[in-house]
């Protein structure tokens, strides 16, 4: 069963991937940071939204968003691939902050059905210190994802308590007053990511 579940999470970065890369490209003789990409990103993701975070309390990008910052969009009660990358991220966090950056991981759920502000307060917590959660009605989650080109769809079942979401699995990398520079895979390791995000961060 658990090889299902990644099995349908690695589909969905599939599909993502070409939808990410479908945006076009930046020009590399505008973008200072060509050196840092592992590869040819671009086009119009990411942007303004509203969520509600663990203590309830309403929230815009520009509230959250305020450090370089690792956004992942996933839910609580995924059954390993969600943990595990955002695990890698708290991990990535921790390297960058031991080299002078400081960065902070953020999720966001896309099952604000089950993902009470609670839910994801208590998730991120768990992970790591400065990692915020963020929830919110079913319209403001889905204007999030829009916004970051993210793909998400629940699946059917017989018992509406327990259920799985097929979901898309990047992080993205955003940095204050730039906005999204660049996004990690599934593959990506915690190094890695501290890497090439350090890189971002230095140019």
């Amino acid at each position: 069963m658990m090889k299902l579940y990644a099995g349908l999470a690695a589909a969905a970065v599939v599909g993502m991937v070409g939808g990410l890369f479908a945006y076009g490209q930046f020009a590399s003789s505008d973008d200072r940071f060509a050196q840092c990409r592992a590869g040819a990103v671009g086009g119009d993701i990411g942007g303004p939204f509203t969520l509600v975070n663990g203590a309830g309390q309403t929230v815009t990008d520009k509230d959250v968003l305020t450090k370089p910052s690792l956004v992942y969009f996933g839910y609580t009660f995924c059954p390993d691939v969600c943990p595990l990358d955002n695990a890698r991220n708290a991990e990535a966090v921790d390297i960058l902050e031991e080299r002078g950056f400081d960065v902070t991981p953020v999720f966001i759920t896309i099952d604000p059905e089950r993902d009470t502000p609670n839910v994801v307060g208590d998730f991120a917590a768990n992970l790591h210190p400065k990692m915020i959660g963020l929830t919110g009605s079913a319209e403001q989650v889905k204007a999030a994802s829009q916004a970051y080109k993210t793909y998400f769809r629940k699946q059917d079942s017989e018992d509406p308590e327990f259920y799985l979401m097929d979901h898309s699995t990047f992080t993205y990398l955003v940095l204050p007053e730039v906005g999204f520079v660049d996004f990690f895979k599934r593959d990506d390791t915690a190094e890695q990511m501290a890497e090439r995000t350090a890189c971002f961060l230095t140019h």
